[in-house]
């Protein structure tokens, strides 16, 4: 155990380990705060400490990823947020799956917690449009159907949520930029919800949180393909 601490201290920067620490600590906070759910605790924690993997190319983030979509989903339905649900059960933790197998089968130089990164070229970016537009529309009529609290704000979260997830199975350091994107419109979702129920006031927290991790696994994943291009 203790060796297996000392490498993750060594394996993370001084930078890294700062903002891991800042985003848990403001996540456990709130949730004392505003609220007692320990699911939305955990998920959110789990969530940040998946990030903070992304952000160094690790397949141990996509793994942490399928954890978190699973709580995620339930806390969605626990709100008849249930373009979340679907969008996360539906389609974020298959595609985390989908990418967890992708990372694993293509480390960066044979480093298992490095995944060689890609750039998509105009075949992908056009197969990425076409494919947002289609489930975007779908899921519009099946949330629709359910009578989805905030459907206009559910339907631009799956659109946005499915160019993260297509980007991160691509291995493009764009990834990042669309989950900032996604956050966002989370950030405006779940204010809502809180309006209703400040128990809910955590999960803005984690997702602001979420936010500036996101954005700061763009930066770090540029740095990391600059040097893979030139090593």
């Amino acid at each position: 155990m203790k060796k297996f601490i000392r490498h993750l201290n060594n394996y993370f920067t001084r930078f890294e380990k700062i903002l891991w620490f800042f985003s848990c600590s403001v996540i456990f906070i709130t949730s004392l705060f505003f609220g007692d759910d320990v699911i939305s605790l955990i998920a959110s924690l789990i969530g940040v400490t998946s990030l903070i993997f992304c952000a160094k190319g690790n397949p141990i983030g996509q793994l942490l990823m399928i954890l978190f979509s699973l709580l995620y989903g339930y806390i969605s339905y626990t709100f008849s947020y249930y373009g979340e649900m679907f969008t996360y059960l539906g389609m974020t933790m298959p595609m985390a799956t989908f990418s967890l197998i992708s990372w694993l089968k293509n480390p960066y130089k044979g480093n298992k917690n490095e995944v060689t990164i890609s750039l998509l070229n105009a075949k992908d970016y056009i197969i990425l449009i076409f494919l947002t537009v289609f489930v975007t529309f779908v899921f519009y009529y099946i949330l629709s159907y359910f009578n989805t609290s905030y459907l206009a704000l559910s339907t631009v979260s799956i659109a946005t949520s499915f160019f993260a997830v297509y980007l991160t199975l691509k291995r493009s350091h764009f990834y990042a930029m669309a989950y900032a994107c996604n956050d966002i419109i989370l950030i405006f979702l779940w204010t809502l919800a809180s309006v209703e129920n400040s128990s809910y006031i955590p999960v803005i927290i984690c997702f602001f949180i979420f936010l500036i991790n996101d954005l700061y696994g763009f930066i770090n994943w540029k740095k990391i393909m600059r040097r893979q291009m030139t090593t």
